[in-house]
């Protein structure tokens, strides 16, 4: 369709159009709030926990060696008697560093809790056990939505004197222990408003076994750290390219013995769930992560508790960390990126009328392609995460609502634009 020629500075016509643009794009985010939109939830539900970095984690990247510093123990369903058998084992092939991804709460077998309480406190190993900091519902009714914690859930004083303590908390969206839960990040430190701070579990243990190792993360500073996934645990039951990182033993492995002594000689051995014996269908303690194959409309979780701190464990080690900018420049450049579309599409709209829609289309195709290749090769090669999520939208609707702009809102705005509308109106009127 022709346009007619448009009088006025295209810079200025080009920053109202993009005003305009992501005021649009507000509106329209809050119209779902009414249910307007229920019949695409289905479609939503299906990509809302999708990333397009997960391409480059389960698609792209190849798998690491294993790392040989890290090897993960399965205590199954055993009982503390077992539990506390399987630590006295693997302390005396001298591991450096002994964590415990489980909690202990009551005194139900006397003799069993007893047995585990002295194999947890008298180990020769430095010995890690998981906290996690918590909102008591004061806490959570007065600092609604707000990182404030006033309660330490841990094990009972009898498992954890002469330990370490640190927490597990992982970031997901679930609200319920029942709910999905997608892991892409963890908080490496927190503090109580008593003022104790507490380090994440897996800096803890890193910390301890390679002294100084846990500086460049505490340097960064970040609330939150992305997992940078490098791999699950040997699982010849369900053999994927990612399952080879981390060397496990089963539950009953450990109190046959059956390993080589030194697999686990001045290591971190990392104590937890891992299924009631390997390859057995679980749910509990598993989360959904960015190596799952399956990345939109995902079906089962695959990656276990302590697999996930092995990830963050391994990623401290070796100093790997996904890079990132700050939220505000990431919006200053979708902005950025919007304007200097909008520039261009204008540009087009005003000589080259009969042109724009074909023109900007063919545009906005190869720059959406071009964008999501840059993001996925950037972090697929150089692990930093760039998120435009919102310039890409923008850029999206850039083309049909710079045409609403045009033909409606500065019209609206302009007094050539009101008398042309209210002359027609007088010609139809006559």
């Amino acid at each position: 369709m022709a346009k007619k020629k448009l009088e006025g500075n295209i810079w200025v016509d080009s920053i109202f159009a993009t005003l305009f643009i992501y005021l649009f794009m507000y509106v329209i985010s809050q119209i779902p709030a009414f249910g307007i939109f229920d019949a695409f939830d289905a479609v939503g539900q299906a990509l809302e926990d999708m990333e397009m970095t997960d391409v480059a984690f389960s698609q792209l990247r190849e798998p690491l060696p294993p790392d040989t510093s890290i090897v993960l123990v399965n205590m199954g369903n055993l009982s503390r008697g077992g539990i506390a058998e399987q630590i006295r084992i693997v302390d005396k092939y001298d591991p450096k560093v002994i964590g415990i991804d489980s909690f202990f709460k009551g005194y139900t077998d006397t003799l069993e809790t007893l047995s585990l309480a002295s194999a947890l406190t008298q180990a020769n190993s430095e010995v890690v056990m998981v906290t996690k900091v918590e909102q008591t519902d004061s806490i959570a009714e007065l600092h609604l939505g707000d990182e404030v914690y006033d309660y330490l859930y841990q094990s009972d004083s009898i498992f954890i004197e002469n330990t370490h303590q640190a927490i597990a908390n992982l970031d997901t969206d679930a609200r319920f222990q029942d709910d999905i839960k997608i892991c892409r990040q963890f908080p490496p430190r927190r503090s109580l408003t008593s003022g104790d701070t507490y380090v994440a579990f897996a800096a803890k243990m890193a910390e301890l076994y390679r002294p100084g190792s846990t500086e460049k993360l505490f340097k960064r500073d970040n609330d939150y750290e992305i997992i940078n996934y490098r791999g699950d645990f040997v699982n010849f039951f369900e053999e994927d390219k990612f399952s080879t990182r981390f060397y496990s033993l089963d539950w009953y492995q450990v109190l046959n013995e059956d390993f080589e002594p030194g697999l686990l000689k001045d290591k971190i051995v990392l104590f937890g769930f891992l299924g009631a014996q390997f390859g057995a269908p679980e749910w509990e303690d598993k989360f959904f992560t960015p190596l799952n194959p399956k990345i939109a409309g995902r079906a089962n979780p695959d990656m276990f508790g302590p697999v996930i701190h092995a990830n963050i464990l391994s990623m401290i080690l070796n100093n790997d960390y996904v890079d990132t900018y700050r939220p505000t420049f990431e919006n200053i450049l979708g902005v950025l990126l919007c304007y200097l579309n909008v520039l261009l599409f204008s540009y087009i709209y005003r000589k080259y009328g009969v042109w724009y829609d074909g023109l900007t289309k063919l545009i906005q195709v190869i720059e959406v392609i071009l964008i999501l290749f840059l993001i996925i090769q950037l972090f697929s090669t150089h692990s930093f995460k760039l998120e435009l999520t919102y310039g890409l939208i923008a850029l999206a609707l850039a083309g049909d609502l710079l045409e609403v702009y045009y033909g409606v809102v500065r019209n609206l705005f302009t007094e050539t634009g009101r008398r042309l509308m209210f002359r027609k109106n007088k010609r139809l009127k006559a």
